[in-house]
């Protein structure tokens, strides 16, 4: 479903990645871990077409982001890290915007975006300006927003900020229940426990490249460790053990 090959980002002098290549399967959860500044962000940009990447090619359920990048993000449910929210608009309003942009008629876009609000539990609220909204509140909106077109694939970045522990556990429940479903989640966090509770493979990225993949025991073994939890293995791999 996703596919990146040889994808790289430079900035000026500065590589922000350098040379991926991953492949992540339908109904898989794929996490994506590193250090801040290791090019996380950066890379998830480039797989939902928001940046144009300086070398490689991304390709979304076959559709090549580069030839055909409107057919590519139709098929992909983007939550970035720090979204951007029309705060003068309703929840009810701002999805009703983005079932516009999508395409979806009247009537499914009502049904399915109140089904939504219920599900994130905004439906009270959901005639309230956004800017009335929890920081909380504004990130499951995000969330169900990101839903509405039922996409085959999901990227988000940091999808657990700003939320209470039942916000959490609802998401997570939810982002199982989807790739049950068939539906493909990439994942960036930096909470870890999350990243082993939660993603079937994972990726570790550090200054820009990808330095393991695989399971929770893969990266372990690629870490030189018997045993030990995804922080161990993730400290080991990234070089920011304590002394």
């Amino acid at each position: 479903m996703i596919v990146a090959e040889r994808l790289t980002k430079r900035y000026g002098t500065t590589l922000a990645v350098d040379n991926i290549s991953l492949a992540v399967k339908r109904g898989e959860i794929f996490g994506f871990i590193g250090p801040n500044g290791a090019g996380k962000t950066t890379t998830i940009r480039m797989l939902a077409g928001v940046l144009r990447p300086t070398e490689g090619s991304v390709l979304i359920d076959g559709i090549p982001m580069a030839t055909a990048p409107e057919d590519a993000k139709r098929v992909i449910g983007f939550i970035p890290d720090r979204p951007f929210l029309y705060e003068k608009l309703t929840g009810r309003e701002f999805m009703r915007f983005i079932a516009e942009l999508y395409g979806i008629g009247e009537e499914i876009a009502r049904e399915k975006g109140d089904a939504l609000l219920i599900q994130f539990s905004l439906y009270d609220w959901a005639d309230h300006l956004i800017e009335s909204y929890s920081h909380g509140m504004k990130q499951r909106l995000v969330i169900a927003s990101a839903l509405l077109h039922a996409p085959r694939v999901i990227i988000v970045d940091e999808p657990m900020v700003g939320l209470d522990p039942a916000g959490i556990r609802m998401v997570k429940d939810l982002l199982r229940a989807l790739a049950l479903s068939g539906t493909t989640i990439f994942m960036s966090t930096h909470t870890l426990e999350i990243a082993q509770d939660l993603c079937d493979r994972i990726g570790i990225i550090h200054r820009g490249r990808l330095v393991a993949l695989g399971t929770t025991g893969d990266l372990r073994g690629t870490a030189r460790l018997r045993e030990g939890d995804l922080e161990e293995v993730f400290l080991r791999l990234t070089g920011t053990e304590a002394p």
